[in-house]
């Protein structure tokens, strides 16, 4: 019994391994998709609106940097080299916080813009609700994230948390979705990362775990309160002072 016990719970970690492997990389895959045709593939789609100011471009790596030491990290774990994981941890902080430094300027930059931010049909000063917001949960999942390292299913669910919140971002830009221009259909696609978590605790736990009902809950619940705080004067007060600052 001990011996059949031993290898059902052997089976079950190889199963969430390979379950946060792919969720990382089907983060990467979104992210690619979204911005191959302004960033990863720039030249073959010359006709493809693109920020020309170079932080966008330097923002970039960083985003790209993120997916992929995500990937990566998830894939350490996966082989049992928990060792060079955590090494490469202090690298993930670095990135983070270039990300949110990047974030948080390039959308300024973009808020003061004549036409605004690219392909969204949304007033600057509105729009400038969503990236904002998002840098905000991002520095709070990793945050969380980080402080719980020595607890790796919180840990990696605070990180795949904090991936989801970049990503509406790519689906903006994905082929005939940035044609809705919608937001609730950006968000909505990068929910699905979280619903795939919910299910994957559901199936292994009985029950949703807490930093994926909470963060999750959080994250998701942000989503229509932001949108409807962008139209609001204080929201327009702030962001006019915020991007006159920033001029």
């Amino acid at each position: 019994m001990e011996n059949i016990n031993a290898s059902g719970a052997r089976s079950r970690w190889t199963a969430e391994r390979r379950f946060f492997t792919g969720m990382a990389i089907a983060m990467l895959i979104v992210a690619y998709v979204g911005f191959a045709r302004s960033f990863f593939l720039r030249p073959l789609f010359p006709e493809w609106p693109s920020p020309s100011e170079p932080i966008f471009y330097v923002h970039g790596v960083f985003f790209s940097a993120w997916c992929v030491l995500l990937v990566a990290q998830a894939m350490l774990v996966g082989v049992g080299r928990t060792d060079v994981h955590r090494k490469l941890g202090a690298f993930g902080v670095v990135v983070a916080a270039g990300m949110v430094i990047l974030g948080v300027a390039g959308a300024l930059i973009a808020a003061n813009r004549p036409t605004g931010f690219t392909s969204v049909p949304v007033p600057p000063l509105q729009f400038l609700v969503v990236p904002l917001f998002d840098m905000v949960f991002l520095v709070a999942f990793v945050g969380l994230g980080v402080a719980n390292r020595t607890n790796p299913q919180s840990h990696k669910r605070w990180m795949l948390l904090a991936t989801v919140t970049l990503l509406g971002a790519a689906f903006a830009r994905w082929p005939y979705v940035w044609k809705l221009g919608n937001p609730f259909a950006y968000f909505g696609l990068a929910d699905l990362f979280i619903v795939a978590l919910a299910i994957w605790d559901f199936r292994t736990r009985g029950k949703l775990h807490p930093v994926t009902r909470w963060g999750g809950l959080a994250l998701i619940v942000s989503q229509p309160a932001r949108l409807a705080l962008s139209g609001t004067a204080v929201w327009l007060a702030f962001a006019t002072w915020l991007t006159n600052l920033a001029r």
